[in-house]
C-alpha cells in the first residue's frame, strides 16, 4: 500500500534533518524575507520589488524543485524533493506567500489608514469654517 500524498505521508517518509547547512540557510531567508517585508512598509517602492521579486519565486518553485531533485546529493544527506513539489510547497513558497499575504493585508490597512484620516481632517476642516462663521455672525450683530 502507498503513502497517502500530503503533509503528514512526507514527513514520515522523510523527517527533516534541521542540523543540514542549506536548510539552515533557507530558515535564514525567510527571516530575512519576513524582516525585509516589516521594514518595506516605510518604502512603498521598495515594498512593490519585494512583492514582485517573491510572488517570481513562488512561480518559479516548479524549477527549483526539478533542480533540487537533480542535485540533492551536492548538498543534502537525503532526497526531499519528490515530483509532487510537497517540500518545496511547504519549506520554500509557503513562506514567501505569507509574506506576500502581509504585504498585501497590510497594504490595504494602509489605504483605510489613509482614507480614516483623510475623512477626519475633512470633518474637522468643516467643523473651523461652520465655527468661524458663526464668530462672524456674532461679530456682525
Amino acid at each position: 500500500m502507498e503513502p497517502e500524498p500530503g503533509v503528514w505521508a512526507l514527513l514520515e517518509r522523510t523527517p527533516i534533518d534541521w542540523s543540514e547547512p542549506w536548510i539552515l540557510g533557507l530558515l535564514g531567508f525567510h527571516l530575512l524575507c519576513f524582516l525585509l517585508t516589516l521594514v518595506s512598509f516605510r518604502f512603498y517602492r521598495f515594498q512593490i520589488f519585494l512583492f514582485l521579486i517573491m510572488v517570481g519565486l513562488v512561480s518559479c518553485a516548479e524549477y527549483i524543485n526539478e533542480a533540487a531533485a537533480m542535485n540533492w546529493k551536492l548538498y543534502s544527506k537525503q532526497q526531499y524533493f519528490d515530483s509532487s513539489g510537497m517540500f518545496v510547497s511547504l519549506a520554500f513558497s509557503a513562506p514567501l506567500l505569507c509574506n506576500t499575504i502581509i504585504i498585501v493585508c497590510l497594504s490595504v490597512l494602509q489605504v483605510h489608514w489613509v482614507y480614516k484620516t483623510l475623512s477626519v481632517m475633512t470633518q474637522l476642516k468643516t467643523l473651523q469654517k461652520k465655527r468661524k462663521a458663526a464668530k462672524d455672525r456674532k461679530k456682525e450683530n
